[in-house]
């Protein structure tokens, strides 16, 4: 008994030796769509070139029928243009598909037109005979009119709206863009949202930008198909009387019914992707399915189908008008409007008791929820100062620098500041703006918009026409002027900056004097789940045996109050895990973390010429703060006389205004044991000036000793 083993299905055949694909290799390749669809189109090209058999251009011109059918139909139903934003790519298919069969079909008719009607297949015989009703006059008005109806209406008007859509969507996209920043910068929407609407924006404007091409597309097939039915006719003719001997009248019904079938067998898809293509960019501004939007609309304003029946109804008793019509189109009017108008009453009764109720709920939920609620950053803008976030033009450059300024201030300080509220205050003078950290005012001034601040470098009163006024920021004297002053300001040498500037510089300095405060513990434990996979075992050794979350976050506040940045945190934690040894107190702990980024904070302090300006504590001074010590340990405390304070005080001035006069921005250098005190008295009076421990600057900085105390 022989074994039988049976073979799989997609296994290879052999005929003579030559093998051939089994059929899970065929199914394979035909469910590729890129090849399904490159084989599509070098059909389409290869039509254009080979003959085409009766048979096969009967069921390409039904294939043609379909697609243009699928096209109106998927059209109709998107409930967005950019659903079908491959309409430009269909529509470019589909008209080289219909020109490939005006050429094999006026092939065959120029070939075989002699031999009767049937000589390009069935399908044009049968619209040819169907429209021309045995008078061929008939069937050229007929396809002169669906020609003039597609050309001259759909098309021309279908280009023109995609034509000034395009336009408009690309002049409004930078609009839009800062209506997504905005939304962005005000917490409104988050980074993945703002991404999504920038790319559907990206994609609107490709789409519409397309679409005005592709119009043309559509317009130059309306031309094509009036001259293939030209030239069938013509060349018909001619060939058939002179060369196959046909009498005229032989000749012209036999051509005449060719060439109008295969002009209508074509225009009547041409004129159903036309169709699409206006509905498509005519959708621009409309959400939802075609049928769905359209009735709504229409059906919001029960008086004007009233108004319209009560017309249709007028006209029926006009004489020699027929009345049936004219008398159930306006009684069918009448009785429409009257159900929408119930329908929109009971809608808009069952939407106020909705409303109502949800008013209750929200007024009985809200005095307490409400009244936890707190912002950690906002600024409130007088009625005036409006335009500077929502200007009619579109720009929004508060809201953009603000988004720039918390990112800017992310890649400094080692940490995301919390989203900025705007709002307007109508109890605020028209010009005024104030900036509140957790709901307490930090700052407040006035600009105006429109109109430019000036100040003199020198520090001296601006001598040109305007508002005289105190810059907000820095206390400086300035000059608020018109338009038209700014060149002639910049020409003098002043500085000039916009209202948004002046409002953003003063929201900065306010963010660097308070990040301590705005680093909460909810930022710390995300900074610390952030850290990369090495330093987390790190971490795990820290906390909790060692020192808390609330412990680490108090050193990286003890750091930024002094605008030291904590984006080396790995550093920093590596720090404080050294310093835990020996003590806990957070403030200790930071003065070791000083130490340990030593190179970070000269790098902070260099001037632009490549060296670190300092100016040094005498031994006197140093010898003074201490014997002015007391307390053993973390205990310690700085007791000097009054007298003492007051002359370092005035020293310490002195020193830093004659350096600033010269161009320089030092650092205040001292001895570590009694930096932190020496810094909790300079910072009462100069708060920006750094004070530095000698074992904070790098082996390897250059200094430049500018003066001493």
């Amino acid at each position: 008994m022989s074994d039988i083993t049976a073979v799989p299905t997609t296994a290879t055949a052999s005929i003579g030796g030559i093998k051939l694909p089994g059929l899970g290799d065929i199914g394979a390749f035909f469910k590729r769509g890129d090849l399904a669809l490159a084989i599509g189109v070098l059909t389409i090209l290869v039509v254009l070139i080979l003959p085409l058999p009766p048979l096969l251009l009967d069921l390409a011109l039904a294939i043609s029928i379909i697609i243009s059918v699928l096209i109106l139909m998927t059209a109709l139903f998107i409930h967005t243009p950019l659903e079908f934003s491959s309409f430009p790519t269909v529509l470019l298919i589909a008209t080289m598909l219909r020109l490939a069969l005006n050429l094999a079909s006026t092939r065959l008719i120029l070939a075989h037109g002699h031999e009767g009607t049937d000589a390009a297949g069935h399908v044009i015989e049968a619209f040819g005979n169907f429209v021309m009703s045995g008078n061929f006059v008939i069937g050229i008005i007929v396809f002169a009119i669906l020609v003039i109806v597609n050309f001259v209406v759909i098309t021309k008007g279908s280009g023109r709206i995609a034509e000034v859509a395009a336009r408009f969507h690309l002049d409004a996209m930078p609009g839009k863009q800062m209506a997504i920043d905005a939304d962005l910068s005000a917490g409104l929407i988050d980074e993945k949202e703002a991404r999504r609407r920038r790319q559907t924006l990206e994609d609107e404007g490709g789409f519409f930008g397309a679409m005005d091409g592709a119009s043309k597309f559509v317009r130059g097939d309306a031309i094509a198909g009036l001259l293939v039915v030209f030239i069938n006719v013509i060349g018909g003719m001619i060939i058939g009387i002179a060369q196959q001997g046909l009498s005229f009248a032989e000749a012209a019904r036999s051509y005449t019914i060719l060439t109008v079938g295969d002009g209508l067998v074509t225009q009547v898809p041409a004129l159903i992707v036309s169709t699409a293509a206006g509905l498509l960019v005519s959708k621009a501004g409309i959400a939802g399915a075609a049928d769905k939007a359209l009735f709504k609309q229409m059906s919001t304003y029960p008086k004007a189908l009233g108004m319209s029946g009560a017309v249709m109804l007028v006209m029926s008793l006009l004489p020699g008008i027929p009345m049936l019509p004219f008398l159930a189109l306006g009684g069918g009017a009448g009785a429409l409007a009257f159900i929408f108008d119930k329908r929109t009453r009971v809608a808009l009764a069952a939407e106020t008791k909705k409303t109502e109720a949800a008013a209750k709920v929200e007024a009985a939920d809200e005095p307490i929820s409400a009244s936890l609620k707190m912002d950690d950053l906002k600024v409130e803008l007088g009625y005036a100062l409006l335009p500077l976030v929502n200007a009619p033009d579109g720009t929004d450059r508060l809201t953009e620098q603000i988004k720039a300024l918390r990112r800017s201030l992310a890649a400094e300080m080692g940490f995301v500041m919390p989203a900025v509220r705007i709002l307007d205050n109508v109890q605020l003078d028209s010009n005024a703006y104030v900036i509140k950290i957790k709901e307490v005012e930090a700052g407040s001034g006035k600009v105006w918009h429109g109109q430019y601040m000036v100040m003199d470098p020198a520090g001296g009163q601006v001598k040109l026409p305007g508002t005289h006024t105190t810059e907000p920021t820095f206390g400086l004297p300035a000059t608020w002027i018109d338009a038209g002053l700014k060149d002639e300001a910049a020409m003098k040498g002043y500085t000039v900056v916009d209202a948004a500037t002046v409002l953003s510089t003063h929201l900065t300095e306010l963010l660097k004097n308070n990040m301590a405060e705005l680093l909460s513990y909810a930022e710390v434990q995300k900074l610390l789940k952030e850290l990369p996979k090495e330093q987390a075992e790190l971490l795990k050794d820290l906390v909790p045996a060692l020192i808390t979350v609330s412990g680490i976050q108090r050193v990286l506040q003890i750091l930024l109050a002094e605008r030291v940045s904590i984006r080396d945190l790995s550093t920093i934690l590596e720090g404080i895990a050294e310093g835990i040894g020996s003590s806990r107190n957070p403030a200790i702990l930071a003065e070791h973390v000083r130490a340990r980024i030593q190179r970070q904070i000269c790098a902070q302090h260099t001037s632009p010429g490549g060296y670190l300006p300092l100016i040094a504590m005498s031994a006197k001074w140093e010898q003074a703060f201490a014997e002015a010590m007391i307390g053993q340990g973390e205990e310690r405390q700085l007791a000097m006389q009054p007298s003492k304070l007051s002359e370092f005080i005035t020293l310490v001035r002195e020193k830093f205004e004659a350096a600033a006069r010269e161009g320089e921005a030092p650092v205040l250098v001292t001895s570590a044991g009694i930096r932190p005190f020496v810094r909790g008295i300079v910072e009462r009076f100069r708060a920006q000036t750094p004070v530095v421990a000698q074992s904070e600057i790098h082996p390897r900085a250059r200094l430049k000793t500018v003066g001493s105390i």
